[in-house]
C-alpha cells in the first residue's frame, strides 16, 4: 500500500471532501481525487461516494478511515517520542493554531510557557478561522490549537477541548470620551458610541444577549475581527470597547485609555484543542499545566 495515498484519503474524509482537503494539503484536487482513486484500486472498493453535491464515506471508507487514524496518530507519536529522545541534538518543533478571536496579547502569555521546556522549541504559529485550523490540526499539520470556544459535536474531527482559563470583561474609553457617559456601569453605556468585536468572536453573542438583559442600546460605531484595530480606534476616542480584565494595564498603557467598569457576567474562556486526550506533546503540556497562572484573572 502506498501510505502518501492513504494520507490524502485520510485528509479528504477528516476535511469534508476533496476540495478542502487540496487547500490544507496544497494540492489541486484533480491530484488529489486521482491519487484517491488509485487507493480504491488498490483496496479493491470505493471509499467515497456522491452524496448530493459533495462526497460522504461508504462502509469501506469508514472501515479504512478508522485504521488510518490509527496509523497516522501512531505516526506521529512515533515522531515525537523520537525527537524528545535525540535530545539537545534537534529543536523541538511546535506548531500551533491561533483562532483570529483570541487577543494576541493572552496567546502570548498562554503559548510562552511552551518557550520554556527543556528542549531547544521551534515554534510556528498560524493564525486562521476556528474551523480551518480544526482541519489542520485533523491532519496534523498543527499540534495544537488556541481558541476562545471549544470545538463543537458538530466538527468531525477526532479532538479534545482542554479549558486553559477563563477571564472577566472591563470595558474602556478615552478619557475625554469617558467624561462625556452619563450615569453609573453599565447604564452609561446605553446610547454610546460602541466599537464590538465581529460575529467571528465567541463573546459577542454573549455580549449582545447581556446587552438585552440590561436593556442597553448603544450606538454601534464599528465591528473589528481585530482587536488591536479595535483597541487603535478606542484609543482615538471613537467608541467605548471591551477586553478581558486579565489584559487591563496593558490596555491602559498602550492605547491611553481608562477602565469604565468590569462585568464578570461576561466571561470570556480559552481553550487548547488537541489530538490528543492525555498530553504528551512536551510544548502542550507546559501550556497546560501553567495556563492558570497565565491568566490570574479566571
Amino acid at each position: 500500500m502506498n501510505f502518501k495515498h492513504l494520507h490524502y484519503f485520510w485528509a479528504a474524509a477528516k476535511a469534508g471532501g476533496i476540495v478542502r482537503a487540496g487547500e490544507q494539503l496544497h494540492v489541486s484536487p484533480q491530484t488529489l481525487s486521482g491519487q484517491i482513486k488509485l487507493l480504491e484500486d488498490r483496496l479493491g472498493c470505493a471509499l467515497f461516494r456522491k452524496a448530493g453535491r459533495g462526497l460522504e464515506l461508504t462502509d469501506e471508507g469508514r472501515t479504512a478511515l478508522a485504521y488510518a487514524d490509527q496509523i497516522f496518530a501512531l505516526g506521529a507519536e512515533l515522531e515525537a517520542r523520537l525527537g524528545q529522545a535525540r535530545g539537545g541534538e534537534k529543536s523541538l518543533v511546535f506548531h500551533v493554531g491561533i483562532a483570529d478571536a483570541v487577543p494576541k496579547a493572552v496567546a502570548y502569555r498562554l503559548i510562552e510557557p511552551a518557550l520554556g521546556v527543556s528542549d531547544e522549541v521551534r515554534l510556528i504559529c498560524h493564525e486562521g478561522r476556528f474551523a480551518d485550523l480544526l482541519g489542520q490540526l485533523a491532519v496534523h499539520r498543527l499540534d495544537l490549537v488556541i481558541a476562545d470556544e471549544p470545538m463543537g459535536r458538530q466538527v468531525s474531527v477526532k479532538a479534545f477541548n482542554h479549558l486553559l482559563g477563563a477571564t472577566a470583561m472591563s470595558f474602556f474609553a478615552a478619557p475625554t470620551l469617558k467624561r462625556t457617559l452619563q450615569g453609573p456601569f453599565p447604564q452609561c453605556l446605553d446610547g454610546a458610541p460602541m466599537l464590538l468585536q465581529g460575529n467571528t468572536s465567541a463573546m459577542r453573542q454573549r455580549f449582545d444577549f447581556w446587552l438585552a438583559a440590561h436593556k442597553l442600546r448603544p450606538r454601534v460605531i464599528g465591528e473589528f475581527d481585530d482587536a488591536a484595530l479595535m483597541k487603535a480606534f478606542g484609543g482615538e476616542g471613537r467608541g467605548v470597547f471591551m477586553t478581558p480584565t486579565v489584559l487591563e494595564s496593558e490596555t491602559a498603557a498602550q492605547y491611553g485609555v481608562r477602565v469604565v467598569g468590569r462585568t464578570e457576567e461576561l466571561v470570556e474562556e480559552f481553550y487548547a484543542v488537541s489530538v490528543e486526550r492525555r498530553i504528551t506533546h512536551p510544548c502542550v503540556a507546559a501550556i497546560t499545566a501553567r495556563a492558570s497562572e497565565q491568566l490570574p484573572g479566571g
